[in-house]
């Protein structure tokens, strides 16, 4: 009963890790998109670097939810994995993932602080 309980938990997460990276990978795309389109608008338009802070805010907002996805599927991956070596390597990349997602979100409170009129 528990080992086929196992299977059908390994059947179900795998293609849902599958569409969750799928999902983090298509949101950071479009992220990039946006920012390149920003980005050569704001050079064509000769913005203020308010709003071209503005526009890097947004993008750093993409990548710190982009990341957050990323690491639903790496916790669901840890859940079915069996050897502690594959637990360990996942692990190191859910810390890495971590702190990258707590400095991107420093630096866009930071950022916020300083667009803040006086």
């Amino acid at each position: 009963m528990t080992e086929t309980l196992r299977q059908w938990l390994v059947a179900i997460s795998e293609p849902t890790i599958v569409v969750i990276d799928a999902i983090a990978f298509a949101w950071i795309v479009v992220g990039v998109v946006f920012l390149l389109v920003g980005a050569l608008r704001a050079q064509i338009r000769g913005e203020s670097s308010h709003e071209k802070r503005a526009l890097w805010l947004r993008f750093a907002r993409v990548l710190v939810a982009a990341l957050s996805i990323q690491l639903a599927a790496d916790i669901i991956e840890s859940s079915i994995s069996t050897s502690w070596e594959a637990i360990g390597r996942l692990g190191a990349v859910a810390v890495i993932r971590t702190f990258l997602d707590y400095f991107l979100g420093r630096d866009v409170a930071e950022i916020r602080e300083r667009q803040q009129p006086l």
